[in-house]
């Protein structure tokens, strides 16, 4: 007799990660309404189109396993938190930079959520996402190219031969004579700028429209540090003769003051982008063996560290975190 197949229970890092993974869909349900209320280049907005479309595929199948598990489905993000009618805030050039990054985000989501499932349906959904994303990140990198938005990567000088570390000074960096950057550091660095620059931007915008001022106070807060990292970043790029990886993108905001979304979908923006910072710059951290790279990584980590602190008090302060998936509390039901 063969063996029964059993669908077993989601595990914790099953639910988790669709739970966030179904969040993030609807914050791109949201903000891609917007942008296809604006979107004028016919190659962006068809590209916004197949992005859409995918994030509402993902939120109907996610929707599936939580009724099949008879767990509650998320609220996420609705067309309460978006008035597509107000004025735009941002170019088309914005739309594919910030499309751009958020695959980078995705991929990296994905590979996580599949490497960490057990059940088979689990792992073949996330397969999937992971595929559908990777298309379409190469879709929007070709895309960039073609706009002359995609900023080309500094290139290395190939060695004669192998060569082996042989003086601790390849560690060293805050006194004597620095070694050059390792591609890597160059990598990251580049990478860095570019997102600080994007998130500059779009905590900009996001300052003009805010309802409260206590929110405008927070985002002009996070404007200036995206600021102070971009500097910091293109400096050290500098230094060694690189190109310095990005400029600021302000000129691709509006002067808009109507706000086209909920401040509470204004405030889940900005602290994803300071959640994939705060974990992008202790992968950088592990990888610089330059001492002083390491404690710039260390020193930043702690800025944005205490600058997520504040956005988590504010969303709870609001009631706008929805509470995710938690383990029971056994010593409250013991009582």
């Amino acid at each position: 007799m063969g063996e029964k197949q059993i669908t077993k229970q989601l595990t914790a890092s099953e639910i988790s990660n669709l739970w966030a993974i179904y969040q993030n869909n609807t914050v791109a349900k949201v903000g891609l309404s917007y942008f296809l209320e604006h979107v004028e280049d016919q190659d962006i907005k068809v590209l916004l189109e197949e992005c859409k479309s995918l994030a509402e595929q993902e939120l109907g199948e996610i929707s599936a396993f939580f009724r099949a598990d008879n767990y509650p489905i998320p609220k996420g993000f609705t067309e309460e938190d978006v008035q597509k009618n107000a004025p735009r805030l941002f170019s088309d050039s914005l739309y594919l930079e910030y499309i751009f990054n958020m695959f980078i985000i995705s991929l990296n989501t994905y590979s996580t959520a599949l490497s960490v499932s057990e059940r088979q349906d689990i792992v073949q959904f996330f397969s999937k996402c992971l595929d559908s994303a990777k298309k379409l990140h190469l879709n929007t990198k070709e895309l960039t190219k073609r706009k002359g938005l995609y900023t080309k990567k500094p290139v290395l000088p190939v060695p004669a031969e192998i060569e082996f570390v042989k003086k601790d000074s390849f560690l060293s960096g805050w006194f004597g004579k620095r070694r050059p950057l390792l591609g890597m550091e160059i990598s990251n660095l580049n990478f860095h700028s570019q997102r600080n620059a994007l998130g500059h931007a779009l905590i900009t915008g996001f300052s003009q429209v805010a309802t409260s001022k206590e929110l405008r106070s927070f985002f002009e807060k996070g404007r200036d540090i995206s600021e102070k990292h971009l500097s910091i970043f293109t400096t050290l790029l500098r230094d060694d003769n690189m190109d310095q990886g990005s400029t600021m993108m302000t000129s691709e905001v509006t002067t808009s003051t109507t706000a086209p979304f909920s401040d509470k979908f204004m405030m889940y923006i900005v602290t994803a982008l300071i959640n994939s910072s705060i974990g992008q710059y202790g992968v950088s951290l592990s990888t610089s063996p330059r001492h002083d790279l390491a404690l710039q990584y260390t020193r930043l980590i702690a800025d944005i560290s205490k600058y997520a602190n504040e956005s988590a008090n504010i969303l709870i302060d609001k009631g706008w975190m929805e509470q995710p998936p938690i383990a029971a509390d056994r010593k409250e039901l013991a009582k």
